[in-house]
């Protein structure tokens, strides 16, 4: 009786201790949070998402639909303010890192989307 006693006083606060971790795993598996979300996954999504813009969205129209720049550049041009989104589209190298000639500009006056790509980019 003893040593079924001190058995038990021994392998009680053992599985007391012993816990599960449950994982959950769902969605399509393009989470912007996702570490198997790769940068050709997020350039794909940003390709998709560029074909859907439009002119005139808003800044908060156009976060909401491409997520959060790569870059992002805010600066006065006479007398106007201009801001510069740069979101991921290509890989020029296989470095792992985004530089701005991998990624798309949009361009924003008054807060709302005037034009985008390397072209329009250029004509500022």
């Amino acid at each position: 009786m003893k040593k079924s006693m001190l058995a038990l006083l021994i392998a009680l606060p053992l599985t007391a201790t012993l816990s599960g971790c449950v994982v959950a795993v769902g969605g399509d598996g393009h989470d912007d949070n996702d570490y198997s979300f790769t940068y050709e996954d997020k350039a794909h999504k940003n390709r998709d998402s560029l074909t859907k813009l439009q002119p005139q969205m808003t800044l908060s129209d156009v976060q909401h639909l491409m997520g959060v720049p790569d870059f992002n550049e805010l600066y006065d041009k006479d007398g106007e303010s201009i801001q510069v989104l740069y979101y991921r589209t290509q890989r020029t190298q296989k470095d792992g890192l985004t530089t701005k000639d991998e990624c798309t500009p949009l361009i924003l006056k008054k807060n709302s989307l005037s034009s985008w790509g390397a072209t329009a980019y250029k004509q500022l």
